[in-house]
């Protein structure tokens, strides 16, 4: 039986109608899918067999353009070698022309074989080159002779001796730019006057060839020869300008045989060439080795140091042989003169050697200042002692300046001509102020010990008066010596007065002792008149006729014998001498002239008055102008 449902609402059944419609739809698109997938199956079946028939011919198609590209990539191999052979091709052709003709183009042909080289050595592909790289490398090996080569034919070519003219010349203009010498440099020194100070030992325009070719042979590994070739050049170049200038090696046995004024010309040769060598020659030399390899990884310092090491050598053990010789007080100047060439060095010698490599030249220099300071002050401290010690036979007979005075003297006045040498001495140990003083208290000590040793010798004459004589001369030559000289600076207005009237003292001693008797032979104590009954043969003072002549007699004698005796001494200062005489007749004439008015008529009234009357005044005064006049009698031992 069958079931009946209940009728549904309207809008359930709408519902239901949709839902049937939707199902409807789905079967359909099932149906469709299955159809569609069998025919994209169909579809697959029937394009794999196309690609199977079309495979062949897409192989084909792929190995020819696979060719293509190898034929490509071969040819444009080939062109690269072909530009390759071409490269040695042309720089081969350079390479045998050598550098000289054209530097740059030689330097840039190296430099392309060398590409050619890295061309083949970096391509392992590249089979079967070596002889390719067999003959660029056999270009580069001729290159890198060549250019050793040109680089030994520059160094030669341009290293050349200076002229001494010329270095003389640059130390000249260098000294007055050093000192300032506005009047002759200008205030502004202009450039070509600086450039003149330093001669041209390469021309400038070769430098910048020297370094090019430098820089080459340190890249090719030819430092050893490019060491070599500088060094030597630029030594032989520097000895010969020293050589030149008269620089030789002497022994210390050849320093001490050589005379005095042979010595002091080798100095004085020393002194310029070693001002030469420092300020032009060696501050040339660091200058154009600088500029050479600058920028190349070369040891200049090393290089400069032993191109440079002998001369220096040479000038420095000429100096110390000369330090080392036996020491004599002349030579104290000497060490002075070295002293202070290698004082005022000083500086410029730290600057040119510095670097390890120059330290031990440094160092030589160093110790050869202060080993001459050293000798100089031992010196000085040995002649100071010998002022003291001198203990010398030679006895003036004529009183007149001993020749030690002046050989002290001269020693002073030229301590004084080293004055700011002595004084940078002293400061070695002393400061400022006290480097001063100590000149002063050296220069005061020699000449107090000078005065003491005249004080010495004047004890070994015998007459009295003379050794006065001998005093006053030499103390007198002392302090004019001083008050003309730079010692007045240093010892002062009081020293020059305080000796002056010891000079004074001397005169009136020997005034005092030479004419004290003689004088009282004109001096007659009145005995009381008689009147006008006395004997004719009495003065009217009560003195005898007999007394008189005798007077007379003894002043003649004692005269004549002053006269004989002081005629050969020696006032050799004009003006001293007119002083002393002056001073002497001030003193015998007016008692002459006295004694002469009171008693001279006792004695004119004998029948030969001359006998007694020998000396009018004048003529009196005529001979104690012949006094001090010294007629030479030589130097004697006693």
């Amino acid at each position: 039986m069958e079931r009946t449902w209940p009728r549904l609402p309207e809008g359930m059944e709408a519902l239901s109608r949709q839902v049937s419609a939707l199902r409807e739809a789905l079967e359909q698109s099932e149906e469709n899918t299955q159809g569609m997938v069998a025919a994209l199956g169909s579809f697959d079946s029937r394009v794999s067999a196309i690609e199977a028939s079309i495979r062949p011919a897409q192989v084909r198609t792929q190995a020819i353009t696979m060719a293509h590209e190898n034929i490509d990539r071969t040819i444009e191999s080939a062109e690269a070698i072909l530009a390759q052979f071409d490269i040695v091709r042309r720089a081969e052709a350079v390479i045998l022309r050598g550098p000289h003709e054209n530097l740059k183009n030689f330097l840039e042909a190296v430099d392309l074989l060398k590409g050619v080289v890295n061309f083949f050595s970096l391509d392992k592909n590249f089979k079967n080159c070596e002889g390719v790289l067999n003959q660029v490398n056999n270009l580069l090996t001729k290159s890198a002779l060549k250019i050793e080569e040109e680089f030994r034919q520059l160094m030669g070519t341009y290293s050349k001796p200076i002229e001494p003219n010329l270095l003389f010349d640059c130390l000249l203009k260098h000294l007055m730019l050093s000192k300032g010498n506005s009047e002759a440099v200008g205030e502004q020194p202009s450039k070509s006057f600086e450039a003149a100070i330093h001669p041209t030992l390469i021309p400038s325009g070769i430098l910048p060839l020297l370094h090019d070719i430098a820089c080459q042979l340190v890249q090719d590994g030819n430092q050893k020869s490019c060491y070599r070739i500088y060094r030597d050049a630029r030594r032989s170049a520097l000895e010969l300008s020293l050589r030149n200038l008269g620089i030789e090696t002497l022994s210390k046995d050849d320093v001490e045989r050589m005379q005095r004024v042979a010595l002091q010309v080798n100095i004085g040769t020393w002194t310029q060439c070693m001002q030469i060598t420092v300020k032009v020659l060696l501050a040339g030399e660091r200058k154009i080795c600088d500029q050479i390899f600058d920028g190349i990884a070369f040891n200049k310092d090393q290089c400069f140091a032993e191109l440079a090491g002998g001369s220096v050598t040479t000038l420095l053990s000429f100096a110390d042989t000369v330090a080392r010789s036996k020491r004599s007080h002349e030579n104290l100047f000497l060490m002075l003169e070295m002293y202070g060439v290698m004082h005022e060095l000083q500086s410029e010698v730290e600057v040119i050697f510095q670097g390890k490599f120059c330290s031990e030249m440094k160092e030589a220099a160093l110790n050869l200042t202060k080993s001459l300071a050293q000798v100089a002050q031992e010196i000085l401290v040995d002649f100071e002692e010998a002022v003291v010690k001198d203990s010398s036979k030679i006895n003036m007979q004529n009183g007149t300046v001993h020749p030690f005075t002046i050989e002290v003297i001269k020693y002073v006045k030229s301590l004084l001509d080293y004055q700011s040498t002595l004084q940078i001495l002293f400061q070695q140990s002393e400061t400022g102020s006290e480097a001063e003083s100590q000149l002063a208290i050296v220069i005061m000590k020699i000449m107090q010990d000078l005065q003491n040793n005249l004080n010495g010798k004047s004890k070994q004459y015998k007459d009295s008066a003379l050794s006065h004589i001998f005093l006053m001369n030499n103390l007198h030559y002392m302090v004019t010596s001083v008050r003309r000289s730079q010692a007045k600076d240093i010892l002062g207005g009081d020293w020059i007065q305080r000796h002056r009237k010891i000079v004074q003292q001397n005169a009136n001693q020997y005034k005092r002792v030479a004419w004290a008797r003689i004088l009282q032979t004109l001096t007659i104590q009145a005995t009381g008149g008689t009147g006008s009954s006395a004997p004719s043969d009495v003065s009217s003072s009560g003195v005898s006729r007999s007394m008189i002549k005798e007077r007379f007699k003894s002043f003649n004698a004692q005269f004549e014998e002053l006269h004989a005796i002081q005629s050969q001494w020696t006032i050799p200062d004009q003006e001293l001498q007119d002083n002393l005489r002056l001073a002497v007749a001030e003193v015998l004439l007016p008692a002459y002239r006295s004694f002469i008015n009171r008693f001279g008529n006792l004695v004119q009234r004998e029948k030969n008055p001359h006998k007694h009357f020998k000396h009018s005044p004048e003529a009196l005064e005529q001979l104690l102008g012949q006094f001090f006049q010294g007629q030479q009698v030589g130097e004697q031992k006693q």
